[in-house]
């Protein structure tokens, strides 16, 4: 199963790069631990390593793609994602996950909004509010 998603978040893309790539970051979005860096070739695990993989490539503040792994699957799904300017001032974030196991495809789906982009989007934004 393929995901694609689009977000406008009312941040930087700076913002928004370091909510993705900032393990203290990530912790505050997601509420569990992280250890992530956006080094090719750097390992991450999120959520006591519920989730885990490899960077594969990261272009700082534009992209990054990653190899993820959740629960018992054979082979990981790819995720991208991406950085541009929206009109006024806002950052838009698409993102592709592909290859994700058709079983898990609905739950992964739903994920992404409830647990890692909505909630990194509601982060970022009223960091933005309070500045």
């Amino acid at each position: 199963m393929d995901i694609r998603k689009t977000y406008v978040i009312d941040a930087t893309r700076d913002a928004v790069w370091k909510a993705l790539t900032d393990p203290k970051v990530i912790e505050r979005w997601s509420g569990g631990p992280a250890d992530m860096s956006a080094d090719p070739g750097s390992t991450f695990s999120l959520w006591d390593g519920s989730i885990f993989g490899t960077v594969i490539e990261a272009d700082p503040g534009r992209s990054m793609l990653q190899e993820w792994y959740g629960g018992n699957w054979d082979a990981p799904s790819l995720a991208r994602f991406t950085l541009s300017d929206d009109p006024g001032g806002a950052t838009r974030l698409e993102f592709e996950n592909t290859g994700v196991p058709d079983e898990d495809g609905p739950d992964i789906d739903a994920g992404w909004d409830d647990y890692y982009l909505g909630p990194l989007k509601t982060l970022v934004e009223g960091a933005r509010g309070r500045k």
